[in-house]
């Protein structure tokens, strides 16, 4: 677990630093729509990534449309304190990362991983400074 855990925080340090920043200072703390699948629920319980003992971003796995789907929120507070940042979500089965998708913020849905018959769990984070996953579903 700790390659991956490594592996990760690499590959969402390169996506996020190959993906120009903006500074992302408002929008809504609720944004959980699926914009790929709107029927689609959340599976499991939430993670959240912590930086420096401040609550940064939530992560969150999805399932519905056929697809297993990754959903990551930078919080408003972590946004008004630190301007630009990317955020990067991704689907993981065993350590490998599936669907992985970056953005300047402050939220992100992975594509949808086809991946319901396989064990799964989120990961999401903030592009090198910290991340974290959800708990594995089967």
């Amino acid at each position: 677990m700790k390659s991956l855990t490594r592996r990760s925080v690499r590959i969402l340090a390169a996506a996020g630093l190959a993906l120009p920043a903006m500074v992302a200072i408002s929008s809504p703390a609720y944004a959980e729509t699926n914009p790929r699948c709107a029927g689609s629920v959340q599976i499991g319980a939430t993670a959240y990534v912590t930086v420096g003992g401040q609550t940064a971003a939530s992560v969150k796995q999805y399932k519905g449309c056929g697809k297993n789907y990754a959903y990551t929120y930078v919080w408003e507070q972590y946004r008004a304190s630190h301007g630009a940042y990317q955020v990067c979500t991704s689907i993981v089965t065993g350590s490998t990362l599936r669907d992985l998708q970056c953005s300047s913020g402050p939220d992100v849905w992975s594509s949808g991983a086809n991946t319901l018959s396989e064990c799964t769990r989120a990961l999401g984070g903030i592009s090198d400074v910290a991340q974290k996953e959800t708990g594995v579903r089967c």
